[in-house]
């Protein structure tokens, strides 16, 4: 019990993704934006990095005993229960013996990526909300109790937006270093039922102006060129690309594509429109390194 009483030392970090904002899109097998290049070979080689990371049984049960108590609290707290992510684990391990070689806790080392792109590449999930643990201690029942006794740490263990967890532990004599890495993940959709859901959100706006319902037509470069913006990581597109001269094309990025910002919601009501087509395209930038849906809305 007296080493119980020792000082935890531990640092957390909550991070959201930027979710709305005017712009672009591309399919998943679409080349890597230029911009992003080296950001992509960074993310690569961290990706082989986790893939060689070795984990001992006594460390493997420390990470699942983690889990566990981490999966109590939040039922006692009403929060919905975490699913161990192998990705997010690798990713938290080759963290953890980061700080095992540094001999310090930081959520980000001199030349290591930040918590996004680390977790971009060690997982495919996308993400809405990434949040991270870290500490250092005796065992995880000590580990757990510290970490609660914390707000923010406590804050990430029981956010129930999380729904995702990545577990690190790596012994480094009698203490062990802890890395928790939370993520909010969304289910992943076809560019067909994300354009299902946009469709939808369209009309919704023009229900709520008392608006005529609009005539959905095909686009056919509408899907490329979300994709070419996607590859510039930018939004907007050049006149040249509208579908007609006359058309008006909102672009823009989301994770949540059953909705619509409100900034286009003006230009879908217009009394003028009355037909559109959607272009749509998945892809992962260094503005979104865990991937986000770039959509180009053209009225007409």
């Amino acid at each position: 019990m007296q080493r119980a009483a020792r000082l935890l030392f531990a640092f957390a970090l909550i991070m959201g993704a930027a979710i709305v904002r005017p712009a672009a899109a591309c399919s998943e097998e679409q080349p890597a934006a230029p911009g992003a290049a080296a950001q992509q070979s960074t993310l690569r080689a961290a990706a082989v990095k986790a893939s060689s990371i070795p984990v001992n049984n006594e460390d493997l049960q420390t990470e699942k005993r983690l889990l566990v108590l981490a999966n109590q609290s939040r039922q006692q707290a009403g929060a919905p229960p975490l699913t161990f992510d192998a990705g997010l684990s690798q990713a938290a391990r080759i963290h953890a013996q980061a700080m095992v070689q540094a001999r310090r806790l930081s959520h980000q080392f001199d030349g290591e990526p930040s918590l996004p792109q680390r977790l971009a590449a060690a997982t495919r999930l996308q993400l809405e909300q990434e949040g991270e643990n870290v500490a250092l201690d005796y065992d995880a029942e000590h580990g757990h109790e510290h970490l609660m006794l914390s707000p923010p740490h406590r804050a990430n263990l029981l956010n129930p937006a999380y729904n995702v967890v990545g577990l690190g532990v790596v012994r480094s004599g009698n203490q062990i270093y802890i890395v928790q890495d939370f993520g909010s993940a969304l289910p992943k959709y076809s560019l067909a039922e994300v354009k299902q859901h946009v469709a939808a959100a369209v009309n919704q706006v023009r229900r709520q102006a008392s608006r005529p319902e609009l005539q959905r037509r095909d686009w056919r470069d509408a899907d490329a060129t979300a994709c070419s913006m996607a590859q510039s990581d930018k939004l907007g597109m050049p006149a040249s690309s509208k579908p007609v001269e006359r058309s008006t094309v909102l672009t823009y990025t989301s994770l949540h594509p059953e909705t619509f910002p409100g900034e286009g919601a003006r230009a879908i009501a217009s009394r003028d429109v009355r037909s559109f087509s959607i272009g749509v395209c998945y892809a992962r930038t260094s503005s979104y390194p865990t991937g986000v849906y770039w959509i180009a809305l053209s009225l007409e």
